[in-house]
């Protein structure tokens, strides 16, 4: 398939990339990881996203999803986590000279960036998706981050 516009020396067009979707449609893939020469694409279905939102700054992929938040099943029940709703890159600043989105002890909204992450050169913030206040930061600044890897504790009784 990505042959047919390789003439064009876009291997990975939108129309290509189209196709691939329709293609792990019909087959029930959850994911095609592809490589032709220095060119790679990954694609990744997630069930029950939903998109939001950001400011024209910051271009957001649909893979930015509303963060998964979990309740940690060792801590009170107050406590709750906001995990990772891709694969990426953490970035706890828009800059790295610019101060945190949120650190410890910080009331969040359910609107308030948390957090930026990075999949495929694009930048997406992360709202907190709860009410309360950040407890911990369960990861470092630029570390790799898987989906549903918890990232921050917020005490929602806060």
């Amino acid at each position: 398939m990505a042959k047919a516009n390789s003439s064009t020396g876009k291997v990975f067009d939108v129309d290509t990339i189209k196709q691939f979707v329709e293609l792990m449609h019909e087959h029930e893939l959850t994911e095609i990881d592809l490589q032709e020469a220095d060119q790679k694409i990954r694609l990744c279905k997630r069930e029950n996203v939903v998109a939001t939102s950001a400011p024209a700054a910051v271009p957001v992929a649909a893979a930015a999803a509303a963060p998964a938040v979990a309740a940690a099943e060792t801590e009170s029940a107050n406590i709750t986590t906001i995990n990772s709703p891709m694969v990426g890159t953490f970035y706890s600043k828009s800059k790295p000279e610019a101060p945190d989105y949120v650190k410890v002890g910080d009331s969040v909204s359910s609107e308030t960036v948390v957090c930026v992450l990075e999949a495929m050169k694009t930048f997406n913030e992360l709202p907190a998706g709860v009410s309360g206040k950040i407890v911990e930061v369960l990861v470092k600044n630029e570390e790799a981050v898987d989906v549903n890897k918890p990232l921050f504790k917020v005490d929602t009784s806060q």
